[in-house]
């Protein structure tokens, strides 16, 4: 199907898309963060299915993209799914968004791609934008490993069981959080994973009020707790527990032990997921040492 989309005033011919289910990622909040692949899938695609038909019409339109949305969520998937599949079956091109972000990450769409899957159509992924990677390389954390947890439990004692299991976990951890709970939350993990932690509450990323409040768990908490009413989408960052984390002998030791086994690269990507350090670190430690080794 052809199409077209208009970029700061010049229109552009979309390219041809072929059949399958496109998973397309759209922006978090600022509508310029959208690839051009995206804007042409979007265009060209026979069927364009999304959360919510007014949200997904906003970004069509404002690139001026001639289509309908079709509504897939979490209330209509055991309807609109087989539709969808359907559509696929015959060879159409369906194009899959969320709300905001990339499609799949914390949103039903992955029963789409698993029927998609079964039933041997292409499942074709279109990078972007992603809320958690965001908040991730702006927080200050280790990126080196990280785990998503999704949504934290709403309910007080699931939340700190859950927390409980996570707080084993030797990496930085990556959580959705609405506003109403963010308070809440915090004190859980000041409790759980300890008030010397380190974090980043990462508020309407890519949006005019933007924020990004970093600090100990503990002060983090001590501050929304008094805080005026929070608003918007967050993304909330732990960092390791200081108390976990190996001094500079340590380190050295499981470089050395590390180093007999693997090349500098591979010993410097597990050592930062076994210490919590950054990996550039200790490859820089790795390559010194093997200097200083002859």
């Amino acid at each position: 199907m052809a199409g077209s989309y208009i970029i700061d005033g010049h229109e552009l011919r979309a390219g041809p898309v072929e059949a399958g289910l496109h998973l397309v990622a759209t922006p978090i909040g600022n509508l310029r963060d959208v690839t051009l692949r995206a804007l042409s899938t979007l265009a060209a695609a026979d069927i364009v299915a999304c959360e919510d038909t007014r949200v997904t019409r906003k970004l069509l339109d404002r690139y001026a993209i001639d289509k309908r949305p079709t509504a897939y969520h979490e209330h209509n998937a055991a309807r609109a799914g087989p539709k969808l599949l359907a559509a696929l079956q015959e060879g159409k091109s369906v194009a899959l968004v969320s709300d905001a972000g990339t499609p799949l990450v914390s949103d039903p769409g992955y029963r789409l791609v698993e029927a998609a899957i079964a039933a041997g159509i292409r499942v074709v992924p279109l990078p972007g934008a992603s809320a958690p990677l965001a908040a991730l390389v702006a927080s200050g954390m280790p990126t080196d490993s990280f785990l998503f947890a999704g949504f934290l439990p709403n309910r007080h004692k699931a939340r700190r069981e859950r927390l409980e299991a996570l707080a084993a976990v030797s990496a930085t951890l990556v959580a959705f959080e609405s506003p109403h709970r963010l308070a809440a939350s915090l004190a859980d993990c000041a409790v759980v994973l300890g008030a010397e932690r380190p974090g980043a509450v990462c508020r309407e990323l890519t949006k005019t009020y933007e924020e990004i409040r970093r600090g100990t768990l503990g002060e983090l908490a001590g501050h929304y707790a008094t805080a005026d009413a929070v608003k918007g989408e967050i993304v909330l960052v732990v960092g390791t527990s200081p108390a976990e984390a190996a001094d500079d002998t340590e380190v050295d030791e499981l470089l050395a032990d590390l180093l007999k086994a693997l090349p500098p690269a591979r010993a410097a990507t597990e050592a930062a997921r076994r210490t919590g350090w950054p990996r550039k670190d200790l490859y820089q430690r790795l390559l010194a040492m093997k200097e200083s080794q002859g």
